[in-house]
């Protein structure tokens, strides 16, 4: 079985080669192909993988090219996690949306607008490929904004493209850790849109355990949600929020802390990425070494500004640990290529699992999966306050979508301004104005 990575000289790449070389069944992973505009990024990943796999005889084969259609030639699922403009347009992002003072985080706010801007036009050319040269691959996508990019491939691929994130899985995990309960045996009842969700249950043995936590003081502190919300603001939810909610809960002292930091997280990767690519140019560095140094440090300080806005500090130990995409795209591709059921949480086109949004409208909620691709489950309503936050965000990404589609100047302008997090029309405006001038893959919105 072939996959593709585009983007494959990603810096996390080397985790997705990680889950496959575990993977010893049947109908497994065989060919691996690496795709990325950047030939040095590629050679550099590849000696990462070439490392990881020394000591694995049967692990998967590693092409690279720069050549898209190549790439998808023959493939069976594609794994999508490019990143447009790179992390100096993540960088640029940032620092234009909080000259006007408001929010430029990646996936959130006016960072997150941008970024979708000058995604969407390149992912709609990819699915349009994967369409012409490989009709039959499933695709995972994990670029950023990652609903709205899986919404806008969705509509040339149907249900053929899933999206994950391991936002909710991590959640799940350190909720189910604080209870004593095995994640693995636990039903997470989550639900809303990518990065924008709430965590209502979590059932073991077919009893809801969460109201346990929300009774214990300690219990409730001691995890990295508790740490950054607050455990009285957790109990007046009655829910438990996706971390980048602090973002649109605490948004002015997020805010204040990006403004006052040294460095945004973007230009902060940005800075630590270009270190370790540079490294990989010399033949004689340990690159698996050097990778797993780099990430350690990544993971270390992942979400640090809302930390330091909530005054928590460093991450906990046992809150280091990721949530594991690359898990969930494995047992992804395994429930797809082999039939095996499985239970994941993932953003699918809703049908009609939440009545106030359309058929079409991406969502992340649980799923089971199996050879026929990701089902989602039925859940209960949303109350009113998350049916408001996850509409205006929904209404937003359709007009990022519709202006990606029209190149018209006016939609972006009203995607910006109907956004909860970007509080006026000239500021909106002048938003435009300033990620047009900055970025060229911007410029179909110049007229």
């Amino acid at each position: 079985m072939k996959l593709t990575i585009l983007g494959g000289g990603g810096f996390r790449v080397p985790l997705v080669y990680g889950a496959l070389l575990g993977d010893h069944a049947e109908g497994r992973v065989t060919h691996v192909t690496l795709f990325d505009l950047d030939s040095g990024r590629l050679s550099a990943i590849a000696r990462v993988l070439a490392e990881q796999a020394a000591e694995v005889p049967d692990a998967p084969v590693v092409s690279a090219t720069t050549d898209l259609d190549e790439a998808l030639r023959g493939a069976d699922f594609v794994f999508s996690a490019i990143r447009v403009g790179g992390l100096a347009g993540r960088a640029a992002d940032e620092r234009i949306a909080l000259a006007e003072g408001v929010l430029g985080q990646e996936t959130v706010g006016a960072g997150g607008i941008a970024y979708g801007l000058r995604t969407l036009p390149v992912v709609t050319h990819i699915a349009r490929r994967i369409a012409e040269l490989a009709p039959d691959a499933w695709v995972i996508n994990f670029t950023n904004p990652a609903g709205m990019v899986t919404e806008a491939m969705s509509r040339i691929l149907g249900d053929r493209v899933v999206g994950i994130c391991d936002s909710p899985v991590g959640l799940g995990r350190r909720v189910a850790r604080v209870l004593g309960a095995d994640p693995r045996e636990a039903w997470i009842d989550y639900v809303g849109l990518n990065h924008l969700g709430w965590l209502r249950g979590l059932r073991v043995g077919g009893h809801d355990v969460l109201p346990r936590l929300f009774e214990d003081e300690r219990l409730l502190g001691s995890f990295e949600e508790g740490k950054l919300f607050g455990t009285e603001w957790l109990r007046s939810l009655g829910a438990i929020p996706n971390e980048y909610l602090h973002y649109y809960y605490f948004n002015r002292e997020a805010v204040r802390a990006y403004r006052e930091a040294d460095k945004t997280r973007g230009a902060y990767l940005l800075d630590q990425q270009a270190g370790f690519y540079k490294e990989m140019e010399k033949p004689d560095t340990g690159a698996l070494a050097a990778w797993q140094r780099t990430l350690a440090d990544r993971e270390a300080t992942y979400m640090a500004h809302n930390r330091e806005a909530a005054g928590v500090g460093d991450r906990a130990e046992e809150d280091l640990e990721s949530g594991g995409y690359e898990k969930v795209a494995l047992a992804l591709m395994r429930a797809i290529a082999r039939n095996e059921r499985a239970t994941l949480i993932l953003n699918v086109r809703n049908r009609h699992t939440l009545s106030v949004l359309d058929a079409d409208a991406v969502i992340e909620v649980p799923c089971f999966v199996d050879a026929a691709g990701a089902h989602p489950v039925s859940v209960d309503p949303l109350p009113y306050h998350a049916v408001g936050l996850v509409t205006a965000v929904k209404a937003v990404e359709r007009e990022v979508l519709a202006a990606a589609e029209s190149g018209s100047r006016a939609t972006a302008v009203k995607a910006f301004a109907l956004h909860p997090l970007v509080d006026s029309v000239a500021v909106a405006r002048r938003l435009v104005d300033g990620y047009t001038a900055e970025h060229e893959g911007l410029a179909y919105l110049r007229r």
